[in-house]
Formats: C-alpha cells, structure tokens, sequence
C-alpha cells in the first residue's frame, strides 16, 4: 500500500475532514443540547455503547475471526462523520442535533476507541499477536486529527464565516476522493485474497450497518418522541467515520486485512443512508 498515501494522505484527509465539522458548528448547537440534553445523551450513548455491542453481536453471529474482527470492531468505534451531517441535512432530520454529536462525541473517541482496540486485538488475536496499538501514539494522533482541527474550525467560522461556508463543500469532496483511492489501494494490495474476505466481511457489515440504523432510530422514536430526532439518532449511529477507522488499520496498525470491514462498510452506509433519505422523503410528502 503506497505509503505516502497512508502516512500522509489519510491525516490531511481527516484533519480537514474534522475541520469541516467545526466549521458546521455554531454556538446555537451547544445551547441546543444543554436545552435539550435527553436526546443529545441518548445518541451519544447509542453512538458509544450500543454500536460496539452490535458489532460484537454481528462478529459472533457471521463467527469473523482475526482481523477482519478487530476492523468491523474498530470502525464501531469511531465516531459520525461530516456524511451524517450531510445526509441529516438530506433527510430533514435534526441537524444542530448530528453537528453536536458528531463533534461531541469526536472529543470522547481519543480516549475510548485506543483502550478499546487494544482489547479487541488482544481479544480476537490473543495475547501473543504481534499486533500491538500503541495507546499514547494512538491518542497523539486521534487527538491532532480529531479534537484540535474541529477547534480550529469553529475558530475559522468564527472569524470568517463566509469564507468558511465555501470552503466546507470542497472539504467534503476531498475527504472522499482520498477515501476511494485509500480503499482502491487497499484492493490492490490484497490481491487474490481480495474476493474471500468480502466474502467473509460483506455481509457482517452491512448487518452491523442496518441493524444499528433500525436500533438507533427506534431507539428516538420510543424514548424521545420526536421524528427529527430519531432520524439523526439514526443516521449518526449508521454512518461511521470509516477514514478514521482506516487510518487506525492502514497508517497505525498497517494491516490491509484490517482495513476490509471498514473499507466495504463506508461504501454500504452511503447505499443504505440513501435509501432511508428517500423513506424519510416519501413519509413526510404522505402525511
């Protein structure tokens, strides 16, 4: 896998990435959680406890084993990315509400997902793997490309902010060409092995990514009420930062096989929120 994409591309892409997010943040969306904080706490919990349990449940049920475990199991553990923002906006759902959890929860993941991973490579590899996430490297690196560029954007917006709301779409685009070239270099690197482990990853992923976008929305109607709501619940839960994930696999761990479950899943979200876009779409024109 070509390193300068890997050690280089994927960083930029995600700093900018997260950079758009704070961007996308305003002061109106904090005071909108601390007026509103039952349905803030009801996506953050889901995003971080009720997603790496389904991915547990899903790697028990499709019996994955080694790596492709430990990636369907980090990517769990990453947070919403600018895509649920984007398709929050799309469905007509909540948007202050996926801006604030997206970012909140982006500032929790530096702390949680590294101890976590750990576990699970320890868990799924066993204790003699040669496989080792290194805590405080990890931590560095999700806090220089997750916590400080979201600060730096609302910085940004704050004193440009119309710069700033035209710079944000060619964020958007970027971030994805780099994560279709990460995952083409991904396939090419794998080779003749690259058919079985979709084989193997495919269907467990896009189980994970159903069944956690009909617990999260289900989740927002039953305990909130409210339809906006639900589906932001429902979309954050879904839609994972799959560059994140990846660059924990491929830069951090530099293992291709990793990267499968998190390569595959990022394709299926954008199929999967598409369509739950349109279902939302369609109920609003018929009530």
């Amino acid at each position: 896998m070509p390193e300068t994409l890997t050690q280089i591309g994927l960083p930029i892409a995600l700093i900018l990435i997260m950079t758009g997010v704070g961007m996308t943040l305003r002061p109106a969306h904090f005071t909108e959680v601390a007026r509103q904080p039952k349905a803030f706490f009801i996506g953050a919990l889901a995003q971080l406890l009720l997603l790496p349990l389904c991915a547990l449940l899903v790697i028990s049920l499709f019996e994955l084993q080694g790596e492709l475990a430990v990636g369907l199991f980090i990517l769990a553990l990453c947070p919403g990315g600018t895509t649920s923002n984007l398709y929050s906006y799309l469905a007509k759902a909540d948007v202050g509400l996926s801006v604030a959890l997206t970012a909140l929860v982006g500032f929790v993941t530096p702390f949680s997902l590294p101890l976590l991973a750990a576990w699970a490579i320890e868990h799924f590899l066993g204790e003699n793997t040669a496989f080792q996430l290194p805590l405080l490297k990890t931590w560095l690196t999700l806090m220089i490309v997750g916590v400080f560029p979201v600060l730096l954007g609302m910085w940004f917006n704050f004193k440009w902010p119309e710069r700033s709301s035209r710079i944000h779409p060619l964020i958007s685009r970027f971030s994805v060409i780099v994560l279709v070239l990460l995952i083409i270099s991904i396939a090419t690197d794998l080779g003749s092995d690259l058919w079985l482990f979709l084989q193997k990853t495919g269907p467990a992923a896009l189980t994970l990514n159903v069944l956690t976008m009909l617990a999260g929305y289900g989740l927002g109607r039953f305990l909130l009420q409210q339809e906006k709501q639900a589906r932001t619940i429902c979309l954050e839960v879904g839609l994972q930062n799959g560059t994140l994930a990846l660059m924990i696999t491929t830069g951090i761990l530099q293992n291709s096989a990793m990267s499968i479950a998190p390569s595959v899943y990022s394709l299926l979200m954008f199929i999967t929120a598409s369509l739950f876009t349109l279902w939302a779409l369609r109920k609003d024109k018929a009530i």
